[in-house]
């Protein structure tokens, strides 16, 4: 899974905290400037967080009509860089953390919108009426796990089909988009091939590295059937890496910040937990089942 420095750190906090950002006894007007200071300096200090990670708040902006703001903040890490929300009450004395939902619209509609299915590989019925969509890194070990977790799963559930999503971490795992443009090549070739790729790529994840993935996901692409001279002209063509990139696009407009990270029905899991992914999935089962007796 993507290192998450920031997000594990806050993962405890309480929802809401007196930040201090601007005293509610001062009596002069605080501005933009003033704030995204105060809230950096408040971070910086609550979570011990040092010079060498970079954090940069972004200008607080109306949230709705709920008068409150919201703050995009950006944190870069060695290794990494997350992006968070954050609200702060307008008097700026109270900074928010955690997820501010409109009890008026159904948000899992909102998401499942935003997810752009089309010309991405699909396992099983492409019209179940079950979608998980997986947003995942070939080089992850985490989604490795989930890839093992799903293969003994999907069987039981022949009312879900699987949608891939390619959401590469390239600044920590060196041969992901390599991966994902093999992935990506052996779709357009054959669909079917998709999956014997992922199959292949997870299953020797161990034995794959920087310098010898490209061979490797050419021999893939021979066990798959697959033709060698086209898919040496689709992994250096620039349409191949559009695609990638469009979907990485696509995985940040949902916000997703790690990898592995699943939604069935629009509902985000965040991981490779089997027991989370079951639970959902019996879930809609069931939604299903009670929407069919409720017919009779």
């Amino acid at each position: 899974m993507k290192h998450r420095t920031f997000e594990k750190i806050i993962a405890f906090a309480v929802l809401l905290v007196a930040a201090r950002v601007c005293a509610a006894q001062q009596p002069a007007p605080v501005s933009v400037s003033q704030t995204q200071k105060g809230i950096e300096a408040f971070l910086r200090s609550y979570y011990a967080l040092g010079p060498e990670i970079k954090i940069t708040v972004g200008a607080p902006t109306e949230f709705g009509s709920s008068g409150i703001l919201e703050c995009s903040i950006e944190v870069k890490t060695p290794e990494s860089t997350e992006k968070i929300k954050m609200y702060m009450t307008k008097d700026g004395r109270y900074l928010i953390r955690g997820e501010i939902n409109d009890l008026t619209t159904d948000p899992l509609a909102d998401t499942v919108k935003k997810i752009q299915t089309a010309n991405s590989p699909v396992l099983g019925n492409p019209n179940a009426p079950i979608t998980l969509v997986e947003y995942s890194d070939f080089e992850c070990p985490v989604c490795r796990n989930l890839h093992d977790s799903l293969r003994g799963l999907l069987p039981n559930y022949p009312q879900v089909k699987v949608i891939f999503k390619d959401y590469p971490l390239d600044t920590i795992h060196p041969w992901a988009r390599t991966a994902a443009l093999a992935g990506r090549c052996a779709y357009q070739q054959d669909p079917k091939a998709f999956w014997k790729m992922y199959d292949s790529i997870y299953d020797n994840q161990d034995v794959i590295s920087a310098s010898n993935v490209y061979d490797k996901v050419m021999d893939f692409a021979t066990k798959a059937g697959l033709n060698q001279e086209v898919f040496k002209a689709c992994m250096s063509a620039p349409e191949t890496t559009q695609a990638v990139d469009a979907s990485i696009a696509n995985g940040n407009l949902l916000e997703v910040r790690s990898t592995p990270t699943v939604f069935v029905n629009g509902r985000r899991i965040v991981g490779a937990d089997p027991r989370t992914v079951q639970q959902y999935l019996d879930y809609e089962v069931a939604q299903l089942k009670a929407g069919a007796a409720a017919k009779k």
